[in-house]
């Protein structure tokens, strides 16, 4: 039976673990966002099994982007709830054959025996924790290596590597400045593995070339780390300048490279910097006729809030990498 008609009903639409495959993520999680969010389907078939629409997908799609971020579960279902929905995505049958298929749903939370929360997490994130906590170097390599290599990049990133930072980051907020080493530790190794797991430099490509850069004030280069090597790993040119990059640096380096587009990140509002954003989105280069700009994305939580004019705002990894390779390809 062919994957896009598998499970299909008299009433049309996608079962559950259908979605889940085509997400990437466990079952449970997309019940878990169903009951606890209210993100399950607008209508109702015939039949005990629920149907998910094209219109269903997109709205789990954007709070998977949004959730990948590092927004809040219970905030990013209110946007996904609030944003329209775009054009209708096709039927998993387009989906490509080689994506990964998800582990067994694990169960829900998960606590990998530190106090560490692990909600609807992949299994590979207890391991992970555990041997954050425990300071283990050897093991926690090999544990981020075998789930980028499992899963790719994009889906290890969005589905293993980020609740676990967030878990994490979540114990040293509550625990009084205790647990800084696991999370500094656990940084490290996840910036070490990705630049493990990515592929050689791509070449230059003229009117290709991506610069990525946190903006002044800004050294949160994990999310900027993991781009980089997904576009590199899709043939796409980049030029990584990394934490808190100067004002002057950063538009000497757009103006030396002569990008397609320009990433910014920020985590936080008092970094996210609209003038420089705005700045940057019209410069320009080229002989007098057919003078270029850059594509600026604005990346990270500290652009939330009001849209930037003239600039792009992707929502998690797979928003961001489907936006660089679209125009790349250009």
């Amino acid at each position: 039976m062919s994957e896009s008609t598998e499970g299909a009903g008299p009433g049309g639409g996608l079962t559950t673990g259908e979605v889940a495959r085509r997400l990437g993520v466990a079952p449970t999680t997309v019940r878990t966002w169903d009951h606890r969010y209210g993100l399950g389907p607008d209508r109702h078939t015939g039949g005990r099994h629920r149907r998910w629409t094209p219109a269903d997908v997109a709205r789990l799609e954007r709070m998977c982007a949004l959730t990948a971020t590092g927004i809040p579960p219970a905030e990013a279902a209110r946007l996904a709830r609030e944003t329209p929905a775009p054009d209708a995505h096709p039927e998993p049958s387009a989906r490509p054959r080689s994506a990964p298929t998800p582990p067994p749903a694990p169960a829900p939370a998960s606590r990998a025996g530190s106090g560490l929360r692990l909600d609807d997490a992949r299994q590979e994130c207890k391991g992970i924790a555990r041997a954050a906590l425990r300071l283990d170097a050897a093991a926690l390599d090999r544990l981020l290596l075998d789930a980028i290599r499992e899963h790719g990049l994009v889906a290890a990133w969005t589905e293993v590597i980020v609740p676990t930072l967030q878990a994490v980051g979540r114990k040293w907020e509550s625990s009084g400045e205790r647990y800084v080493e696991v999370e500094h530790f656990l940084s490290w190794h996840v910036s070490g593995a990705l630049r493990r797991a990515a592929p050689d430099t791509v070449p230059d490509r003229p009117g290709a070339t991506t610069v990525l850069a946190c903006v002044p004030g800004e050294n949160h280069t994990l999310a900027l780390e993991v781009l980089s090597a997904a576009l590199a790993e899709r043939g796409i040119p980049v030029r990584m300048f990394g934490g808190a990059l100067p004002v002057e640096s950063l538009i000497a380096a757009v103006r030396r490279t002569g990008p397609a587009a320009v990433a910014l990140w920020a985590q936080s509002r008092t970094t996210a910097s609209r003038p420089l954003a705005q700045h940057v989105a019209a410069m320009e280069w080229g002989v007098r006729g057919a003078r270029r700009s850059p594509l600026v994305l604005t990346l990270g939580p500290g652009w939330s809030g009001r849209p930037v004019p003239g600039t792009a705002r992707p929502h998690g990894l797979a928003d961001t990498v489907r936006a660089l390779e679209g125009l790349a390809a250009r």
